[in-house]
């Protein structure tokens, strides 16, 4: 597969990686629109993973051995690989592996948000936060006494900035911000959330699970203190999230998982820690899905990141057209032309949960319930929406079926 930052995506080239495309229901082909929940995986990234147990299994860090060098040697450089796909100057020093996005921001709350947050500090959100965000400030706050406060989400779906302007001050300590909704697909100004936080001298951490995979970043650009996403979003394997943090908070930062490769020196009365990153990685790391998440960030750069971000928003326009023909469907988020790959909805008087029931008997699966958003759904005042989420192998044919499926929706629930 090969393509060219100036050219369209050759979609039929693309899907030629991906055989679970090729399955069928009953004779009826599936159309895979729940890419903001897992995108599919290409024959690539599979066969770096299988390469690594068939060739170089071994631990790493841990051995003289010759399986063990390789080993240590693919999963080091995936690192590097990894910070160069986000534009991580400092490479692997400021990527820290972890399982998924959740565990990257846990990480950042722990390690930092236990040591430096405290009663009057401020800790402040969006209303479209994920979970994975949400609950874990939360708790932190709770534990520490800080404050979170939620900036706005107005009528259109779009972040409110003069309020963001007010509630950032003096005692904020931490603004923590998604990149884009994963229900709204809503795209945030972060980097002018960052220079809001910094005039306070406060951090940013934004999550990029819906936007690493979807468009170039780069965080040093943004100026993120800290950025978490996923790889099973991007073409990657379960099983393994990413924490870039600048090297010098770090640096400074206190590890909170304790164990094995995360140590230099221990004794019966103390221990000291490991170097950046593996100080962050205690025990055995995620040597597989590591090698795999750096295959991942090959292919898509031989996409160019620039194609898949057009492709992903012109399905996501497409979309959003086809469904504003129906009458009785309401569309969460922004206009079509400035949204990204995703597109959350509700059809008149029936629940999301029937809508994908639906769906999924024409072969068209997608997300439906509160994608990890209650609060945001408790603001719109819907209890659930369905999801349709787009990728570089997806085609407006498919969009097609999805809205047959919702015109048999809706003469079923006449």
């Amino acid at each position: 597969m090969e393509t060219s930052e100036s050219a369209p995506l050759s979609v039929e080239r693309i899907r030629a990686d991906f055989p679970i495309l090729e399955r069928e229901f009953d004779g009826t082909p599936l159309v895979y629109l729940d890419n903001a929940a897992t995108s599919q995986t290409p024959e690539p990234v599979v066969d770096a993973i299988v390469d690594y147990y068939h060739r170089y299994n071994a631990n790493v860090h841990r051995g003289l051995h010759q399986l063990s060098q390789e080993a240590s040697i693919a999963y080091e450089e995936a690192h590097d690989r990894v910070a160069e796909f986000v534009g991580a100057s400092g490479g692997r020093e400021e990527v820290v592996f972890t399982k998924n996005a959740t565990e990257a921001m846990n990480t950042v709350a722990y390690a930092w948000g236990l040591e430096e947050l405290g009663p009057g500090d401020e800790i402040v959100l969006t209303e479209m936060e994920h979970h994975a965000a949400l609950v874990t400030w939360q708790q932190i706050a709770k534990k520490t006494g800080a404050t979170v406060r939620f900036i706005e989400v107005d009528d259109e779906g779009y972040l409110d900035m003069d309020h963001a302007r007010e509630l950032i001050g003096p005692d904020t300590a931490m603004v923590s911000a998604v990149h884009v909704s994963n229900t709204l697909g809503t795209i945030n100004p972060v980097s002018e959330l960052a220079d809001l936080a910094h005039e306070q001298d406060a951090l940013i951490f934004v999550d990029g699970a819906q936007s690493v995979p979807h468009m170039p970043v780069d965080v040093e650009e943004i100026d993120a203190d800290f950025f978490a996403f996923s790889g099973h979003k991007m073409c990657g394997p379960t099983g393994i999230g990413v924490l870039y943090g600048k090297q010098h908070l770090l640096e400074e930062m206190q590890p909170y998982l304790y164990g094995g490769m995360m140590i230099e020196k221990v004794t019966f009365e103390d221990s000291t820690w490991h170097d950046l990153p593996w100080k962050f990685e205690a025990g055995t790391p995620v040597i597989a899905q590591g090698i795999a998440l750096a295959e991942a960030c090959d292919y898509l750069d031989e996409i160019g990141m620039d194609n898949v971000k057009r492709h992903g928003e012109a399905l996501a326009e497409y979309a959003h057209d086809r469904l504003s023909e129906f009458g009785d469907i309401e569309i969460l988020g922004p206009p079509a032309d400035d949204r990204a790959a995703l597109v959350s909805f509700n059809l008149e008087s029936v629940h999301a949960h029937d809508v994908s029931e639906i769906l999924n008997a024409h072969g068209v699966a997608v997300r439906a319930g509160d994608h990890c958003t209650q609060p945001l759904h408790d603001k719109l005042g819907v209890p659930a929406s369905a999801r349709a989420s787009f990728y570089i192998y997806n085609t407006e044919e498919e969009v097609d079926t999805l809205i047959e499926g919702l015109e048999d929706a809706r003469e079923l629930f006449a």
